[in-house]
């Protein structure tokens, strides 16, 4: 199987759960930090970095990997 690459044009900007905690009844993982719910997303790099420095926003970047591609054929199965 193969990753498509759409939508890897964005950049996220995620807030990190200050107190995660185990909820007793189900056994998730909760919060009472409603901020770890919410996701935002720019169209690029230079935005996201903006907004966190406006906003007063402590921020990690996180940079893409370089995909390795590497082509097979159906017969390279089984090769060996």
């Amino acid at each position: 199987m193969q990753s498509g690459l759409k939508k890897f044009e964005k950049w996220i900007l995620e807030y990190i759960t200050n107190d995660p905690t185990i909820n007793p009844l189900m056994g998730w993982e909760s919060s009472n930090d409603t901020y770890s719910e919410v996701k935002m997303e720019f169209s690029s790099k230079e935005l996201a970095i903006e907004y966190a420095n406006k906003n007063k926003i402590k921020f990690d970047l996180i940079e893409p990997k370089e995909r390795k591609i590497v082509k097979k054929s159906y017969s390279d199965n089984f090769i060996k």
